[in-house]
């Protein structure tokens, strides 16, 4: 239970553009009606509204004249009478209240309970005038009966009370907003997601994209905000691309310049070396024959990289696995043979999958020429291939090759297991040579086809090596 209300909080926590436009479109909307209830509260506090009740002072000097015999009863009515007319006002602050004074022949016969003491009655009739004793100050507005000359005077606090008093008597203002903003949350997200579908068109391609595929946006929409990040990443993938197309020229050029020289140099070293005698002239130059075979074959690693990325996106094929790896185990058995180093094979037959041969090829190389050259001498690299997953339509996931390569090395350190495969990175304890290119072209190739590489500790204390490939159909 506390790990759902955790995610449930990380959920609601996380920033959100929906989150963000619905509060906005709320707080707009309160900030307008607050205006508006502001506006109307205002104009009839100015007004001061219960001064200008015309049925209350008739119904009072009424009540005053017609039971003129009736005193106790004449003052029951009045008093009734201002509790029912001030009911609305004051919100039970005497300074706030709305009071009533009445007088009759000279004589006062009915005060408010709350009336403010130094009350009297206007000296001219109808008019508002502000009254006051210290600190308290009130509007007073007195109502004249033509016949009798009976007095009735009605009283609201004056200055910025009169606010309070508006909004106690005028809060069904209020209402319709406090009623609405609930029953609008739906309709607001609802009119926000649709607003927003097309940012989530284009969100959704740039999220189905590889990483080699820098062409520009196929989304196209006459929102103005939205063609304006639509055309600022086009032209952030056409730099971007543009960028890797020379930097893989460049590579690519210098490499393929490198190959015919280091030939050159190998084979005259190479006949230097079989007239050298014993002694430090060979030593020497069988040196700089290991050198240039490292240089070589970096300069070979250097271009099926850059091979590789360049043909990222051409025709792809059937190719069965297990009869490539018979292939490739054979070509690299000379290599396994000068380190005693044996290979084995368990292959499923019939393992296919659809990509490129080429592609394929220098996966295998570069994992099986890794395990033999960091194996230890005499020992066993192990290559072992067959089916993964579930069978397609029962609902899980798709039909897999697992192809395993494990050897008997020192393995790779689990912090290191994610760097190995950045290029020209090497584990700082390994002491063997090489260019730390092996593992990135693996990868490269992996993931053209779909598929991943992860790096495991073998059975025996060594790697394991295991590539997940998606079958052909």
């Amino acid at each position: 239970m506390s790990g759902l209300l955790r995610g449930l909080w990380r959920r609601i926590s996380q920033p959100s553009l929906v989150r963000r436009l619905l509060l906005a479109q709320l707080l707009l909307l309160t900030l307008l009606w607050t205006m508006f209830t502001g506006y109307i509260t205002y104009e009839t506090g100015n007004d001061q509204a219960a001064l200008h009740e015309e049925n209350l002072y008739k119904t009072a000097l009424a009540v005053a004249d017609n039971l003129a015999g009736q005193p106790e009863r004449r003052h029951q009515t009045l008093a009734l009478l201002d509790a029912a007319a001030t009911a609305g006002y004051g919100m039970g602050d005497p300074i706030l209240a709305v009071s009533m004074l009445v007088s009759q022949d000279g004589r006062e016969i009915f005060r408010s309970p709350k009336a403010p003491e130094g009350a009297r009655h206007v000296d001219v009739p109808g008019k508002v005038v502000v009254m006051g004793t210290g600190e308290r100050r009130w509007r007073a507005r007195t109502m004249r009966a033509p016949d009798t000359g009976s007095l009735v005077t009605v009283m609201t606090p004056a200055g910025g009370w009169f606010v309070f008093v508006t909004l106690n008597s005028r809060g069904f203002y209020l209402l319709p907003l406090v009623l609405s903003l609930p029953l609008l949350v739906l309709p607001a997200w609802l009119s926000i997601r649709l607003a927003l579908r097309p940012w989530s068109n284009v969100a959704r391609e740039v999220a189905t994209r590889g990483p080699h595929n820098l062409a520009a946006l196929g989304y196209s929409d006459r929102h103005q905000e939205l063609s304006d990040m639509v055309d600022s990443i086009n032209t952030l993938m056409q730099s971007v691309a543009e960028s890797q197309s020379r930097e893989r020229s460049f590579i690519a050029d210098a490499a393929h310049e490198l190959r015919t020289p280091l030939a050159a140099m190998r084979v005259n070293v190479e006949a230097l070396l079989g007239q050298a005698g014993e002694g430090r002239d060979r030593t020497l130059l069988s040196g700089i024959v290991s050198s240039v075979k490292r240089a070589t074959r970096l300069v070979s690693q250097l271009l099926t990289l850059m091979r590789s990325d360049a043909t990222a996106g051409d025709e792809t094929e059937r190719v069965a696995l297990d009869e490539l790896l018979q292939d490739r185990l054979a070509v690299l058995s000379g290599l396994a043979a000068a380190r005693g180093v044996e290979l084995e094979l368990a292959a499923e037959p019939d393992v296919a999958v659809q990509g490129q041969r080429e592609s394929l090829i220098s996966l295998v190389d570069n994992l099986v020429e890794n395990a033999i050259k960091y194996g230890p001498e005499g020992g066993v690299v192990r290559v072992a291939l067959r089916r993964a997953g579930v069978p397609r339509g029962v609902g899980g996931p798709a039909p897999l090759a697992l192809l395993a390569v494990e050897d008997q090395g020192p393995g790779i350190a689990p912090a290191l297991r994610q760097r190995v495969f950045d290029r020209f990175f090497r584990d700082p304890a390994q002491s063997q040579g090489g260019s730390g290119l092996g593992l990135a072209i693996a990868q490269a190739a992996a993931a053209r086809h779909g598929g991943q590489v992860a790096l495991l500790d073998g059975e025996e204390g060594g790697l394991l090596v295991e590539v997940t490939l998606p079958l052909a159909k």
